[in-house]
């Protein structure tokens, strides 16, 4: 199983560095499963040679442009490839109302001769609170992460939880400075890929660098680090980190 990061960038990224999107390949079957897909998906794969017949399946983490901007290419190449399928979609139940209603349907409801839903273009798992799902004999779990109040709400937002060959794996996808919430699952990983603001200014919705650096040691020597602001980037090692994870950087996982 290899896991690349087609991406490493924050949202707003325009150095070619692409969003933060990652592609879980089985070595055994080849099917691929895109771990979020932003809208820079089609331009971050197709620069490693895929395109939209490529992706089997695709999870979303929540409903921020770099994480389902490219679910309408996605969406619509395939409805229109008599060679493909509807990709599966795994999500959590909470975002699917809203993924649909204010994110795709302005510009995919409407086909000719047919007012489309979101199960016209993709074959959809929602799944319930603390729930997950099973891809490829692997199981992972939805962790809900703080990344956005919405007025007196949590938005709701999740990261995954998932084991290869006894190696246990937390991908934050987007997440608030938050060791009281995560703790318990940053003891329970193996290795943590986290999301980490190199901004000047940060914003207070993910966890910025100078503050995951005052964790434990037993935590950061377990972490990689994305989702990063262009520009000159802290010495992470130095700091007790694994480091920052490059675009397309690929870690292999020894399970078929």
């Amino acid at each position: 199983m290899r896991l690349t990061f087609i991406g490493s960038g924050s949202a707003f990224t325009t150095d070619g560095n692409y969003h933060s999107n990652m592609l879980l390949e089985s070595k055994r079957s080849g099917s691929k499963l895109l771990l979020d897909c932003g809208s820079d998906a089609r331009r971050s794969l197709a620069e490693r040679g895929l395109g939209h017949a490529d992706i089997d399946a695709v999870y979303i983490s929540h409903l921020h442009a770099d994480h389902v901007g490219g679910l309408e290419w996605l969406g619509f190449r395939r409805k229109f490839d008599a060679a493909c399928s509807r990709p599966k979609l795994y999500i959590g139940r909470p975002l699917v109302h809203d993924l649909w209603t204010h994110t795709l349907s302005g510009g995919m409801s409407s086909l000719q001769g047919e007012q489309a839903r979101l199960d016209t273009f993709f074959d959809v798992e929602a799944i319930e609170d603390n729930g997950g799902f099973t891809w490829e004999d692997l199981y992972f779990r939805l962790v809900q992460t703080i990344h956005i109040m919405d007025g007196f709400y949590l938005a709701p937002s999740f990261g995954l939880l998932f084991e290869i060959n006894s190696t246990r794996i937390f991908l934050t996808t987007d997440t608030q400075f938050a060791p009281e919430h995560l703790g318990k699952i940053y003891e329970q990983a193996d290795i943590i890929f986290h999301d980490c603001e190199t901004a000047d200014a940060p914003s207070g919705v993910h966890a910025h660098y100078d503050k995951l650096k005052t964790l434990p040691d037993r935590y950061k020597r377990k972490m990689w680090l994305y989702h990063y602001q262009p520009g000159p980037l802290p010495d992470a090692t130095s700091d007790g980190f694994k480091g920052f994870v490059e675009k397309g950087q690929a870690f292999d996982f020894n399970h078929k």
